[in-house]
This record gives structure tokens, sequence and C-alpha cells, in this order.
């Protein structure tokens, strides 16, 4: 499988799930807004996936898109810690969407697999001083919403109702279940 993005979480959610990995990084131009947010994610998705299908004819490419979402409110990759520390103020005790576009392509057929998962996370109350604690620990500038799920501990996050590899940036299972759907015949030659 080829991963059109440089995640390191994605690559080890999918290394973790037994794929073997190509790290192969799209370069695109995400779009920040101008779409609701499922609508963003998947047209992020699959501009990765495509980008990088185009040059790796019969190989399986998987491009993904994660955003937060806070009563309509798309909270991406914050720009600064100023940002992530506002970020993570909005989200304190309160409950929010995690949305993952993904799009598999076969390089070089025109068969594809799109789709959204979402998973609703609740925060706990947050102040001041724990906000400024954890931007410090955690590098919130590559992680939608400026949080790490992975590395959360019961700090942030109260509750999730989902997947929680989806907040992490990929659910994996989903993943598994449209290969088997949609790409089990081997690749044409």
């Amino acid at each position: 499988m080829v991963l059109a993005s440089a995640s390191p979480r994605r690559h080890h959610l999918l290394v973790a799930a037994g794929f073997e990995v190509v790290i192969c990084p799209a370069d695109v131009e995400e779009i920040q807004s101008g779409l609701p947010a499922r609508d963003l994610v998947l047209c992020n998705a699959l501009m990765k996936a495509e980008s990088i299908a185009s040059g790796r004819h019969g190989e399986l490419v998987i491009g993904a898109d994660t955003v937060v979402v806070l009563d309509g409110e798309v909270l991406g990759k914050p720009d600064n810690l100023d940002q992530a520390a506002e970020m993570l103020s909005k989200l304190g005790g309160r409950v929010h969407e995690v949305l993952t576009g993904v799009c598999l392509i076969r390089g070089g057929n025109p068969a594809r697999c799109q789709f959204v998962e979402s998973t609703r996370v609740s925060f706990r109350s947050l102040d001041a001083a724990t906000i400024a604690s954890y931007v410090r620990e955690i590098n919130p500038l590559d992680k939608a919403g400026s949080y790490s799920a992975q590395e959360d501990d019961g700090r942030l996050i109260e509750r999730v109702e989902g997947s929680f590899e989806n907040v992490i940036g990929l659910p994996v299972e989903q993943v598994i279940r449209a290969i088997e759907n949609h790409f089990t015949e081997p690749p044409a030659g």
C-alpha cells in the first residue's frame, strides 16, 4: 500500500494492522475552507490519492484528511502555539466531531473507494494552566484540533464514541473493510 501522506500516525496505524506501507507524501495544496466539512475532507483525500496514484500503476494508494468540527466550524492544524491554545480552549468541556475522509485508488485503474468516518469526542473542562502545559509537552502544530489522542492519557479526552483510530488520523477497520469490498481482485498487469 502506498500512503499519500507523511503522517507518522497514519503510517504506524497501517503497519500495526499488518500492511506493508510505502510513504509517498502528496504535494497538493489542501482546501482549508469553502466546503462543508465532509466534502472538504473527501476532496483533500481524493486530491492526495490521485496525485500519487497517477505514477503508481497497479499499486493501492490511500489518501486521507482529518479535521475536527465544533459547532460547524472546521478546526484544522493550528498555525502557531497561540492558535493551538485557542482551539483547545474552545474544545474544553464540549463534544466535537472528528471527520476523516479516505480515498483508496488502484494506480492506473479507475477503481476507487471513498468514505468519511465520523467520531464524537468529549473533552474535559480545561483551564488555562492545563492548556499551557499541554501545548508545551505535546507538539500540537501538526494535529487537527491541536491535540494528540494517542498521547492523551485522559488529560483532555473524557469519552470517545466511535473509532478511536479515526481520532488518531485513520479509521483502519473501515479501511480494511473498504479494501475487502472494493479491491479484492489482483491488480491488472
